[in-house]
């Protein structure tokens, strides 16, 4: 939960409340920019707004997914022991945070696919195979993203590893 505070008067603060974290606005914001980015350059140059559309909301769909699966990777890391009840509660917090992200995520998808649909455009391309791009690329970016925040990670065992088992050719 995010909070902006404001001094109104010397003995008076105003709090407000603002779901999420700054730095995950900005980066929805971001994404949501570069989206539009691609959007109007692709549309400067190739003068074609179905595939302008498309590959905006891929570019949109694609940052976003980085920084969910991010998040989401990191929200992993962060789950404890399930042995006791503070633990399942600080669990069930954070699987609420990420059924909301996926929603997102997929209202994201779901509204690219109808924009895209809703173009002139008519064909097998256009109708079935274009508007389910952006939320593919969203999906593979979350998965990316998931990747690339677990690659920082090693596991550590507490000891030395075990000889390996002879193979069947050294025994004969």
């Amino acid at each position: 939960m995010g909070r902006i505070v404001k001094q109104v008067s010397e003995g008076t603060t105003k709090y407000y409340w603002y779901p999420g974290d700054k730095r995950e606005w900005i980066r929805a914001a971001v994404a949501l920019g570069l989206g539009a980015l691609a959007f109007g350059l692709l549309l400067l140059l190739a003068r074609d707004l179905l595939a302008a559309t498309v590959v905006g909301t891929s570019v949109a769909g694609g940052v976003a997914g980085v920084n969910f699966g991010r998040r989401d990777a990191r929200a992993l890391a962060g789950f404890p022991d399930l042995g006791d009840r503070a633990a399942r509660r600080a669990a069930v917090g954070h699987t609420g945070r990420a059924v909301w992200r996926a929603l997102a995520h997929g209202f994201g998808g779901a509204a690219a696919a109808v924009l895209i649909l809703n173009l002139p455009h008519r064909g097998i391309l256009a109708d079935w195979i274009l508007p389910i791009v952006p939320t593919v690329v969203g999906a593979l970016a979350h998965q990316g993203g998931m990747l690339y925040e677990r690659l920082g990670t090693s596991a550590a065992t507490p000891g030395p590893a075990a000889q390996p088992a002879p193979s069947l050719e050294a025994a004969k």
